[in-house]
């Protein structure tokens, strides 16, 4: 009866074990890889994206479990985000941790170029997005979770197009995760109070960072494996998409300078013309009227709208408010163009108006209706300072017309 007795404590002790050894962890979550975020304000879990971004998300879990082929010595063989804090907080935009310093200038002892997808975006809170110095290669171990969304941090644009993201002041951020639970501790998080640099007063400590695996695909992902393996057709792929902006850029150069030169090509010879028939004034400004205006004069302190082309004596165009204009030679400006600032402008018609001399002194002389031509000798223009995109010593011509006189 005594061995029976043992046998039957022994076997519900198996079972007991047996059981809570196969207790299903966050049994609600799908099929899946997690990362289980917990913090000295609670737990937070979030969804990894490893089929779209598998290098950016191996880059975490190899941190995570202290494995990352790239990682220091000193990093190697023990969780590498548990006890950091979240360094920078800010209210209203997202927390970000990551960093063994706490200084946000830390790192892994690595930098590595992140992988993007088109379909990830900052596109809400809760969003797990990578830290970095700005570039395709300047990540490391530093993220941040958003508190609302931030499509600036995309690094594709609206089109769908991978931004350009080596180039100075324009950010792009790898996606890699959203929160699946605790929302409310990221804003528990991102309400404590901040001192210099938006640092916690009080640190906010990481725990833990534990990997949940849930289903075949994401019990075999390989975090170290894939990372070394997939790493290198990233830097390839984005060096190709640099490479053909590169070529795209060249080619668009190439064509709008074509574009420029026959037009200015075309453009010489009327200014000439126009040149040849004016009557040069007091100060040295040459007119020539190429349309009668028959309404009014304005008077000095009115407002007259102009329309302007603004060439060089070679025929090249420097400005120009008539779209119809910028577009012949290739000079339309987007920003201008989509701010509906295209078309006549109005100008003050008085001595003291920020403009220079010579064209002060052109409009000033026209009545509505009118169309001219001026050339404006270089002493009435920017003299012998120059100005941006204008070298010193430089005559100018402009074609002028006024549309009208705003009462």
């Amino acid at each position: 009866m005594k061995l029976i007795s043992k046998t039957l404590q022994l076997l519900v002790l198996c079972i007991v074990v047996t059981a809570t050894s196969c207790k299903e962890e966050y049994p609600d979550l799908d099929d899946g890889l997690y990362a289980e975020i917990v913090t000295s304000k609670d737990t937070m879990i979030a969804k990894l994206f490893y089929d779209k971004v598998p290098v950016t998300v191996a880059n975490f879990v190899a941190l995570a479990e202290g494995n990352h082929p790239m990682m220091s010595e000193e990093f190697k063989g023990k969780p590498f985000f548990d006890s950091l804090t979240f360094h920078r907080v800010m209210d209203k935009f997202m927390i970000q941790g990551g960093d063994p310093t706490g200084t946000g200038s830390g790192s892994p002892g690595y930098k590595f170029t992140a992988d993007f997808h088109p379909d990830l975006k900052h596109d809400k809170g809760g969003i797990l997005s990578m830290a970095n110095a700005g570039g395709f290669n300047t990540n490391g171990s530093q993220f941040f979770i958003t508190e609302v969304p931030y499509p600036s941090l995309d690094a594709y644009d609206k089109e769908g197009n991978l931004k350009p993201c080596d180039q100075p002041r324009v950010s792009c951020h790898s996606v890699f995760g959203e929160l699946v639970k605790g929302i409310e501790v990221q804003d528990s998080i991102s309400n404590v109070k901040v001192g210099q640099g938006n640092k916690p007063l009080e640190n906010v400590y990481i725990l833990e960072v534990n990997i949940i695996r849930k289903g075949g695909d994401a019990k075999s992902f390989n975090a170290p494996k894939v990372f070394e393996a997939e790493l290198p057709e990233v830097e390839a792929e984005i060096e190709q998409i640099k490479e053909e902006k590169r070529l795209k850029a060249e080619e668009e150069k190439r064509v709008r300078e074509e574009k420029i030169a026959n037009a200015s090509e075309a453009t010489k010879p009327i200014l000439e013309d126009y040149e040849s028939k004016s009557k040069t004034l007091a100060s040295g400004l040459k007119k020539h009227i190429i349309t009668e205006g028959t309404g009014p004069k304005p008077k000095q302190g009115a407002e007259a709208m102009i329309a302007y082309e603004g060439y060089f004596v070679d025929g090249r165009l420097f400005d120009s408010n008539l779209l119809e204009v910028a577009d012949k030679y290739g000079m339309v400006n987007p920003r201008r163009q989509a701010a509906g600032a295209y078309g006549p402008t109005k100008m003050p018609i008085k001595p003291d108006a920020q403009m220079i001399a010579g064209f002060k002194e052109a409009i000033a002389s026209m009545r509505v209706g009118e169309k001219a031509f001026f050339y404006i000798p270089s002493h009435l223009a920017y003299g012998e300072a120059g100005r941006r995109g204008i070298a010193p010593n430089t005559d100018l011509t402009f074609i002028l017309e006024m549309t009208a006189i705003v009462q």
